[in-house]
């Protein structure tokens, strides 16, 4: 398995057709653009989709390099996709677009609830967010790939997501074993060799043929991650809890996974 790399023609219509996708199917979907401040210090805007009919949230942004981060929760499967469209570097032989897909697990209390989410409102959409928690960076080895066609099992949101990714979908044992016992077809999933002895890291290895184990960061740098809790005092003294905001929260996540040769990989020279 390995990344695939994609005219930017393709791109544009494979982003464009699942934009078109989410206008038709999540109609009753709710937005909210807010303005995050990056690590490097750039600003960028934040695009914040909840559909409560369908239970799911997606987070989009745009990194400092060009690089488009899309992050999506389904609270109906507890699946979570991450996927980056990562600029190529065309003076190295590169097209113009690498396309990337991280499955993993949702857990409870990640992320607020969709129906929280779409109620969501902003007083000063001119305002520069920062997260009031940072938390740690979570490092992940996705050691195995996933065959798209099967993949509705796992969430009706991944072949949309993914299709422009293709041969590079990943997730990681832990997670397959969850959804193995859950009844989940084990044909989608496809060992690879991310822990074999003797593969290097790409960042160490010369020849760009080589297979190497590729790391990629990224950073969730503004999401709401919890809900706030206030209390009315009546009479009595008693007192009764309603929402009354949100925490956010900042979280980086490392993918470790197989490529069969460093040209794959080629951000680990800059690390």
């Amino acid at each position: 398995m390995f990344a695939r790399w994609i005219s930017p023609g393709l791109v544009r219509l494979t982003v464009m057709l699942w934009l078109l996708t989410v206008s038709v199917t999540l109609g009753s979907a709710s937005e909210l653009k807010v303005r995050v401040r990056l690590a490097d210090g750039q600003i960028t805007d934040e695009l914040l989709e909840a559909d409560s009919e369908r239970d799911s949230i997606t987070v989009e942004f745009k990194q400092g390099d060009g690089t488009l981060i899309t992050f999506m929760a389904d609270f109906k499967q507890d699946v979570k996709i991450f996927r980056a469209l990562i600029l190529g570097e065309l003076e190295r032989g590169q097209s113009q677009y690498q396309a990337l897909c991280f499955i993993t697990r949702l857990n409870h209390n990640e992320i607020i609830p969709s129906e929280s989410m779409a109620r969501l409102r902003q007083k000063n959409p001119q305002a520069i967010r920062t997260a009031e928690e940072k938390r740690n960076t979570e490092i992940l080895s996705m050691n195995i790939a996933v065959n798209l066609t099967r993949t509705w099992q796992l969430s009706a949101h991944i072949h949309n997501m993914c299709s422009v990714a293709r041969e590079a979908v990943y997730t990681r044992e832990a997670d397959v074993r969850h959804w193995l016992d859950r009844g989940v077809e084990g044909s989608m999933f496809e060992p690879q060799a991310v822990e074999v002895p003797g593969l290097q890291s790409c960042g160490t290895v010369k020849d760009l043929w080589q297979p190497c184990s590729c790391s990629y960061n990224l950073r969730l740098e503004w999401y709401p991650c919890l809900l706030k809790y206030c209390r009315n005092r009546d009479v009595s003294g008693r007192g009764s809890p309603y929402k009354c905001g949100i925490k956010s929260c900042s979280k980086g996540y490392q993918f470790t996974y197989y490529v069969p040769h460093k040209q794959l990989c080629l951000w680990e020279e800059e690390t």
